[in-house]
This record gives C-alpha cells, sequence and structure tokens, in this order.
C-alpha cells in the first residue's frame, strides 16, 4: 500500500493548470473553426459558387495549412508560444473580414489566408501541449486534449446552423467564430510552459541526436505512415465536413446539426476508453476496431433517409473517429524524439489536412457526377483500403 502511494506521489500530474490552459484554448480555437464548417458552403452558394467552389473553401484552405506546417514545425522550437500567439492574431483578423467578402473571388482569398494562420496554430499547439504532457500518459492525454476539439464539434456546427437559420444569419456566425478564436488568444497568454528536455518513453537505447538541419525538420520520416493512415481518414471526414448539410437537403432530411452533436458525444464518450486502452494495450487494440465503425457509419449515411439513420451514422462515426485519429497522434510521438514532436505533429497534421481538402474536392466532384449518397459509398471504400494498408503493416511488423 505504502509503494503504490509513493508511486501516486511521484507520477507527473497530467491536469496542471499550463494543461488546462492549452486545452481551454484549442476548445476556443475549434469552436471558432468548427462553427464555420457547415455554415461556409451555404454562404458559397448564396455567392453563387457551385459543388466545386464549396468543395475548394475546404481544399485552397487545407493547400495553405499544408504548407505552412512543415515551415513552422521546423522554425518553432525556440518560441513556441509566440508563434502561436502568432497565428492566432491572425486567424482572428481573417475570420473577422469574412463579414466583408461579398464574392466566390474573395471568400477563396480569405480562406488561402485563414488556411495559413490554421496551419500555425494546430501544430504549435498540439505540440505544446505534447510537451506538457507526461510521457507515461501520453495516450491519455493526448485523449483529453482532443476532448477540446470533440466538445467544440458537439456544440458549434449546430449552434452555427441555427444562427445561420435565425435572426443572426451569416454575419453572427462570423462574429461568435471571431470573439471564440480571441478568447482562445487570452487562454494562451495563461500558458507557462516549460519545454522538457528530456522523455521517459524513450528509453536509452532509443535515444537518438535530434537532427538540427533545416532540411529535416520540415517533416519527420517515423511519422510518414501513421500519417498516411491519417491522410486516408481525413478524405472521409473531409467528404462529412463539407457536403452534410447539402445531403441532408438532398435526403429530404433536417436538422442535420444532429449529425455533428450526436457524433461529438460519442466522440466525447470514446476518448475516455480508448486513450487509456492505447497506453495499456497498444495502437492495434484502438485503430482497427475504430476503422471498422467508420466503414459502417458511411455505409449507413449512404443510405440514410430518416433521422434516425442519421443519428445511427453520427454514432458510429463518433465512435470510429474518436478512436482512430488521437492514436495515430499518440502513435507518432511515442515514435519520435522529444526535439522532433513538432516536424512528427506538422507531419501528421499536413496529412490530415490534405486528406480534408483533398476528399472535399474530389468527393464534391463525384457528387456533382452522381449523388451526396453515392459519394459517402465511395467514402466507405477509403476506409476499407484504410484497414488493407493497416493491416498488412502491422502483418510485417510482427
Amino acid at each position: 500500500m505504502d509503494n503504490e502511494l509513493s508511486q501516486q506521489q511521484q507520477s507527473p500530474r497530467l491536469w496542471t493548470m499550463d494543461f488546462v490552459l492549452i486545452t481551454a484554448a484549442s476548445f476556443f480555437l475549434f469552436f471558432g473553426f468548427q462553427i464555420l464548417l457547415p455554415t461556409l458552403p451555404v454562404y458559397m452558394l448564396d455567392l453563387g459558387g457551385n459543388n466545386t467552389a464549396v468543395g475548394l473553401i475546404i481544399s485552397i484552405f487545407t493547400v495553405f495549412s499544408l504548407f505552412t506546417r512543415p515551415l513552422v514545425g521546423a522554425l518553432m522550437n525556440r518560441s513556441k508560444k509566440g508563434w502561436l500567439v502568432a497565428g492566432l492574431i491572425l486567424c482572428f483578423l481573417i475570420i473577422s473580414s469574412y463579414n466583408w467578402t461579398v464574392s466566390v473571388a474573395m471568400l477563396l482569398l480569405a480562406r488561402c489566408i485563414h488556411g495559413v494562420g490554421w496551419g500555425i496554430v494546430t501544430v504549435t499547439s498540439s505540440t505544446i501541449a505534447s510537451d506538457i504532457i507526461p510521457a507515461n500518459r501520453r495516450g491519455e492525454g493526448i485523449g483529453y486534449f482532443g476532448l477540446a476539439s470533440t466538445l467544440a464539434m458537439a456544440l458549434a456546427p449546430a449552434i452555427g446552423l441555427a444562427l445561420l437559420d435565425g435572426k443572426w444569419q451569416m454575419p453572427g456566425v462570423i462574429v461568435v467564430a471571431a470573439v471564440s478564436t480571441a478568447l482562445s488568444l487570452l487562454c494562451v497568454w495563461g500558458v507557462q510552459k516549460q519545454r522538457k528536455q528530456s522523455d521517459s518513453s524513450l528509453g536509452s537505447g532509443d535515444q537518438v541526436q535530434a537532427k538540427t538541419s533545416f532540411r529535416s525538420q520540415l517533416f519527420e520520416p517515423k511519422a510518414l505512415f501513421p500519417s498516411l493512415l491519417g491522410l486516408l481518414i481525413g478524405i472521409v471526414y473531409g467528404g462529412i465536413v463539407s457536403f452534410i448539410t447539402l445531403f441532408g437537403e438532398e435526403a429530404q432530411i433536417g436538422n442535420v446539426g444532429l449529425f455533428f452533436t450526436l457524433n461529438a458525444i460519442c466522440l466525447l464518450i470514446v476518448r475516455f476508453i480508448s486513450g487509456r486502452l492505447f497506453d495499456r494495450k497498444g495502437h492495434t487494440w484502438v485503430i482497427l476496431p475504430g476503422s471498422v465503425l467508420l466503414a459502417a457509419s458511411l455505409l449507413v449515411l449512404s443510405y440514410a433517409h430518416s433521422m434516425t439513420m442519421l443519428a445511427i451514422s453520427a454514432v458510429l462515426f463518433g465512435f470510429g473517429f474518436g478512436a482512430v485519429q488521437p492514436s495515430l497522434q499518440a502513435w507518432i510521438l511515442n515514435r519520435v524524439e522529444p526535439e522532433l514532436r513538432g516536424p512528427a505533429n506538422a507531419t501528421f497534421y499536413s496529412a490530415f489536412d490534405l486528406g480534408i481538402g483533398g476528399g472535399a474536392l474530389l468527393l464534391g466532384r463525384l457528387a456533382e457526377a452522381s449523388s451526396y449518397a453515392m459519394m459517402y459509398r465511395y467514402s466507405f471504400l477509403v476506409i476499407i483500403l484504410f484497414c488493407i494498408v493497416y493491416i498488412a503493416y502491422s502483418w510485417k511488423e510482427s
């Protein structure tokens, strides 16, 4: 009993003030981002755009995030918090400017600049969080940190759609997104993180001198395979966030905001379980079951013509995505040295966002050629490919 008590006392704390603040900052950041996801496609159509233009809202945003992240991952080691503050200020300014975008071209230009800011804030905030989280609780800590974006996902899309359909319409959505981003900036100001110099999750035989050249800091090779899997998940996620509102209109299902709410509640639930399971059993026990749930979700969604089927799909997607996405990120962080977490996070987020952007553009074209329902059946095949690649890799490594 005394030994157990001594071990608990010596175990590094997870819920420090820095961890609470960076997690709260992540919530407000993602709330401001998520409230725009289901509303900007409708806004684009109101400006005269088509489905291809709707896909460009996500894809062009992603391209600029993609090129920004590796550079920030390579440069931010000396001032992670400074980069994060700068990125948040840029995001706040460009979100505020959406009220003055009166054409398709202006909206796409704003999305380009927003993509740069988003690339900065996502890689820096997650890297600061991974520095703060104790190494022996990384799966659990990353899961809890991810709950912030999950909670934002639960609340923001439904609130955004309600504002869009109500008195305030799109200007109200934009104001709320800007205020939320400003609150994220206030939380970041309070973070007093001290960068860790060592990591007990890496044994003495694994301690490798960090690469110091600028080129080697642009991406992390050890993160490439999990990031490839993240790209495939991103393709599917891009199809959800870009077109679920328009799919609801096609299938004559009202209140598709319920999809986001149920999805996020299930994300919230599963992350309490999946993080600990990851730490105790490894990634296979989390990623493979999660991917099966994702496949089932997309198949159900493609045949949905009622709120009941939409709700079932949302629940399955929430459990699946909530298990797979943070586990891929925690897997990457366990594979790299502490000095390379910045490039590793940049590699992962770049691949994930490339999937989102590419998926939005590709799936948008498929939807124009067929239907949104058929588009989600093609997305189902992407998850099947994910499972095949992951199983083949696991078999080779065993």
